[in-house]
C-alpha cells in the first residue's frame, strides 16, 4: 500500500489551567508546575494518537513561555528586554538578550521527550530551536570578555547536545524550527542576514553523520501567533533557494495559507534536491475555518504534480500554539484540523498508489 508520510509541526493549544498555573508560576522549573504538564501530556498525546496520526509530537506543553525560548527561559545572565519579533495583529513579542557569558541552555528538549515517550504509544518527534533563532539574544554591542565568536561557539555545543540527546532517546525525527529564516528577509532585504542564519545552521548540521540527518527535519513558516503571522508578505522566492542549501533531509513548508500555492510549489520543485522531503503544510492553524479530508486531499493532489511522490509528505502549517499564552485556537479545533491532515492524507495517497 503506497503511504505519504504525515507528521505534526508541534505544538497544540494548552488547557486553561495549564496556561493559569504557567502565568501564576513563570518559572518553568517551578515544582508546582509538575502535575498540570503532566496531565497536559497525557491528554494531548491521548487525543494526538485518537486522530490516527501515525507520528505525534507531546504538543510541546511543558514549553513554557515559547517554542523560541523554552531552553533559556530563566537564565540568570539574560534581560528581558532582547529582540522585538512585529506581529501584524499589532503586537509584539520579546526575547530575552544575554548580558554576560558562558552562554548554556537552562534545560534541553530530550527532558519533554522522555516523559512523551512514557505515554506514546506512536512515534514521537521533537521540534527544537535553531541556533540561528538563539543568535539573536546576543546584543549587537557584544559583551566584555565575552566575544561573538566564543558565543556561537557555545551555542553549536548547546545545540549539538539537545539535537543528539533527542537521538538518543529514540526521537521519530527532530525538527529544527526556522521560523525567523522568512523574518530575517523582511529585516535585511540584501539577504546577508538569511545567508548567515543558513550558515550557522549547516554549522550545527554539520556535527551529525549523514544517516542521523535523515532525522533531522528544518520547518519553515511566516509565524503564528494570534491568529496573525510576521512575515507573510515576504516573498518565498526570497527564502527558498537558500533554504534547501540546509544539509537536512526533511523540510517542513507552510503552504496551505499561501495565496499561490502552485507558485510556491514550483520554487520547491526548482531547488529541491534528491536526497530531501518536502512536507507541505495542507492545513493552516490559525485560519479558524476546519480543512475537510476532502479539501487536504486536493492540496496533496495538487502538489503531487510538482513535487516527486517518494519526495512528498505532508505536515501543518505551523504549531497550534507556539507561545503558551495564545488561546486564540482551541484544542478541539487543533485536533479536528489534524484529523482532516491525517484522513486527507490518506485519500490521496489511496488515489496516487497506482502512479507511485
Amino acid at each position: 500500500m503506497f503511504v505519504i508520510p504525515t507528521e505534526p509541526i508541534g505544538s497544540i493549544p494548552r488547557p486553561l489551567e495549564l496556561v493559569e498555573a504557567m502565568s501564576a508560576s513563570p518559572d518553568p522549573l517551578a515544582p508546582n508546575l509538575e502535575a498540570a504538564y503532566d496531565a497536559a501530556v497525557s491528554d494531548t498525546i491521548a487525543r494526538f494518537e485518537a486522530t490516527g496520526s501515525p507520528v505525534i509530537s507531546d504538543g510541546e506543553q511543558r514549553k513554557n513561555h515559547n517554542f523560541w525560548t523554552y531552553g533559556v527561559q530563566g537564565l540568570p545572565n539574560t534581560a528581558a528586554d532582547g529582540f522585538k519579533i512585529p506581529f501584524t495583529a499589532g503586537h509584539t513579542r520579546r526575547m530575552p538578550r544575554l548580558t554576560a557569558g558562558p552562554f548554556r541552555y537552562r534545560l534541553y528538549a530530550d527532558r519533554y521527550l522522555a516523559v512523551a515517550k512514557t505515554y506514546a504509544t506512536r512515534p514521537v518527534k521533537q521540534a527544537v530551536i535553531s541556533p540561528s533563532a538563539l543568535s539573536l539574544l546576543y546584543p549587537d554591542a557584544g559583551l566584555p570578555n565575552y566575544p561573538r565568536e566564543q558565543f556561537i561557539h557555545d551555542l553549536l555545543r548547546e545545540h549539538e547536545r539537545e539535537v543528539r540527546g533527542c537521538l538518543d532517546l529514540g526521537a521519530h525525527c527532530v525538527q529544527i524550527d526556522f521560523t525567523e529564516g522568512r523574518l530575517a528577509v523582511k529585516l535585511d532585504s540584501t539577504g546577508a542576514l538569511l545567508s548567515r542564519f543558513i550558515e550557522l545552521n549547516n554549522l550545527g548540521l554539520a556535527r551529525f553523520t549523514a544517516e542521523q540527518r535523515t532525522r533531522i527535519g528544518i520547518h519553515t513558516c511566516p509565524g503564528g501567533d494570534r491568529d496573525s503571522t510576521h512575515s507573510a508578505d515576504v516573498d518565498y522566492a526570497e527564502l527558498i533557494p537558500s533554504l534547501l542549501q540546509l544539509e537536512a533531509t526533511n523540510f517542513y513548508v507552510a503552504l496551505a495559507g499561501e495565496p499561490d500555492r502552485v507558485r510556491v510549489l514550483k520554487l520547491l520543485r526548482q531547488y529541491l534536491r534528491p536526497h530531501q522531503r518536502i512536507f507541505i503544510g495542507v492545513t493552516a492553524p490559525i485560519d479558524p475555518l476546519i480543512e475537510t479530508a476532502q479539501v487536504v486531499c486536493d492540496r496533496v493532489l495538487e502538489a503531487a504534480r510538482y513535487i516527486p511522490l517518494d519526495q512528498l509528505g505532508t505536515t501543518d502549517d505551523c504549531g497550534f500554539s507556539p507561545f503558551c499564552d495564545d488561546t486564540s485556537t482551541s484544542r478541539d479545533v487543533a485536533f479536528a484540523k489534524i484529523r482532516a491532515r491525517v484522513e486527507g492524507t490518506a485519500m490521496a495517497a489511496a488515489q496516487l498508489g497506482g502512479t507511485a
